[in-house]
């Protein structure tokens, strides 16, 4: 990376004065200069990103940190690429996680890792059965270990969710928890609690409305019938 110094005229004393000698302490004072420049997501670093956002420890959790911290990528570009990365199991997961735990199971060291992963599963997927969607987005959400798209997708297909039923609500999970991490990576611990708190307020709000008018819908339908 390169740090060009700009120089800016000094009016009280009638000289230029270089702006900027030695390399920017952080992010923030980088991103502020318009003189320090980002350098170009290459094709190795999108790899790393993406597949660490993918890999079921690791996830958006420990991509977006790499991404800006270790590879001194941009957080807008890193939070979209980990965000995919993070999103692309989901679909095989909810829909063919069924066929190929089966066809695993025959093998029985398989079939511990499955009875295992699935048994972990269950005991995060508590909030789930008594919150329903609301409680699928914030085990998405939340940041932690044995949280995040792997484990909702697999309670989501243990609870036997629908796919246009669950893909949504982990997708909202996956997009709170990249703002979180950002958040976090870039600002600190406060502007991710805050961020956090937000966005978490917003989609369980909004989750509500759309569970309050569908319970209304079936009321009336039921009412209708009788």
């Amino acid at each position: 990376m390169r740090y060009y110094s700009t120089v800016l005229p000094t009016l009280e004393f009638g000289r230029s004065e270089p702006l900027l000698d030695s390399p920017p302490a952080n992010l923030l004072d980088c991103a502020k200069l318009p003189s320090c420049e980002k350098p170009v997501m290459t094709l190795v670093n999108f790899f790393q990103v993406f597949f660490t956002a993918a890999a079921p420890i690791s996830e958006l959790r420990g991509a977006i940190p790499l991404a800006i911290l270790n590879l001194d990528i941009s957080w807008p570009i890193a939070f979209l690429v980990a965000f995919a990365g993070n999103l692309l199991p989901v679909p095989f997961l909810l829909l063919f996680l069924g066929p190929i735990s089966r066809l695993l199971s025959r093998i029985k060291v398989f079939e511990t890792i499955i009875n295992w992963i699935f048994t972990l599963s269950r005991r995060r997927g508590g909030i789930v059965e008594r919150y329903g969607l609301i409680g699928l987005v914030l085990l998405v959400a939340i940041p932690l270990p044995v949280t995040g798209a792997w484990t909702g997708s697999i309670v989501a297909f243990l609870l036997g969710m629908s796919f246009w039923r669950a893909f949504p609500a982990i997708v909202l999970g996956v997009l709170i928890a990249g703002v979180i991490v950002t958040t976090l990576t870039v600002i600190g611990w406060w502007g991710a609690m805050i961020a956090g708190i937000g966005l978490a307020a917003l989609a369980i709000m909004g989750l509500r409305r759309t569970w309050k008018q569908t319970h209304r819908c079936r009321n009336t339908g039921s009412d209708n019938s009788s």
